[in-house]
C-alpha cells in the first residue's frame, strides 16, 4: 500500500531514472507472448527477414552472437520514444529521462576528470555491459522456447500466457540468491506483487493445481541457443 502512494513514486523518481522500466516490467506481465504488444520479446516477421540481405544478416547476427546484450537494443527503442507512454505516465518518465541525461552530463565528465577514459570503460561502461548481459540473458531463458508461440490479440488467451508463456529455470544457488528467485517467473507473471520471500511458495502452489501447464528447466548452454 505504502508503493502506492504518490509522494513516495516522485520521490522515488527524482533519484532513481527507473520509471521506464517499473513501467516495462508492470505491462510486460499482462501481455506476455502476445504478438506486437510483449515489451520483453517480438519474434522476428518472415517479411522482415525477407525485406533486405542486410537486415537479415544483421539479425541474425543480433539474435546470434550478441543476443546477450539485446536489452541494449529494447533499452534503446523503449526508454526513449515517449508516445510509447500514456499521458498521466509521461510526466514520471520525464523525470526518468532527464536523470539519466544529467548523470551523463555530469558524471562521466567527473568520471573521466577523475580516472581518465579508461576509468569511464571500467566504472560505468563494463557494469553497464554486465547488467545489460544479465537482463539479456534472464529475458532470453524466461521468456523464449522454441515450444513457445507468440500469438495475436485474437488468438491470445490470458490465463494460459501467464502459466504456458515463460519458463520456470532453475540456476545455481548463488544466481538464485542474488537475483531475488527471479527465475521463479511464473507467479511474477500471474501477480508483479508477489514478493520475492513468497514466489517458491506460489510456484508450489501453481504446480500442484496446474502443473501440467508449467514450463520448467535447468539452465545450460542450450538455453542460450534457442
Amino acid at each position: 500500500r505504502i508503493l502506492r502512494k504518490k509522494p513516495y513514486r516522485d520521490l522515488k523518481a527524482l533519484f532513481i531514472s527507473n520509471h521506464v522500466l517499473l513501467w516495462s516490467f508492470k505491462f510486460l506481465p499482462w501481455y506476455n507472448s502476445r504478438l506486437v504488444e510483449d515489451t520483453a520479446w517480438q519474434p522476428v516477421w518472415q517479411n522482415e527477414i525477407e525485406s533486405s540481405s542486410f537486415l537479415r544478416k544483421a539479425i541474425i547476427f543480433g539474435y546470434g552472437p550478441i543476443r546477450p546484450w539485446m536489452s541494449i537494443a529494447h533499452w534503446l527503442m523503449w526508454h526513449f520514444d515517449l508516445k510509447k507512454f500514456r499521458p498521466n505516465e509521461l510526466p514520471r518518465v520525464k523525470i526518468s529521462l532527464a536523470c539519466v541525461f544529467a548523470f551523463m552530463a555530469i558524471g562521466w565528465p567527473l568520471i573521466i576528470l577523475q580516472s581518465g577514459i579508461a576509468g569511464w570503460f571500467k566504472f560505468w561502461f563494463m557494469p553497464w555491459m554486465v547488467y545489460h548481459f544479465w537482463m539479456s540473458t534472464f529475458t532470453m531463458v524466461h521468456h523464449t522456447a522454441p515450444h513457445i508461440p507468440f500469438k495475436s490479440s485474437k488468438e491470445w488467451n490470458a490465463a494460459q500466457a501467464q502459466l504456458n508463456g515463460t519458463v520456470h529455470c532453475s540456476y545455481p544457488r548463488w544466481i538464485e540468491i542474488l537475483c531475488h528467485d527471479i527465475n521463479v517467473h511464473v507467479p511474477h507473471h500471474i501477480s508483479p506483487r508477489i514478493p520475492s520471500y513468497n514466489l517458491r511458495a506460489a510456484h508450489d502452489s501453481i504446480k500442484q493445481n496446474w502443473g501440467k501447464y508449467i514450463n520448467e528447466a535447468s539452465w545450460n548452454w542450450r538455453l542460450m541457443k534457442t
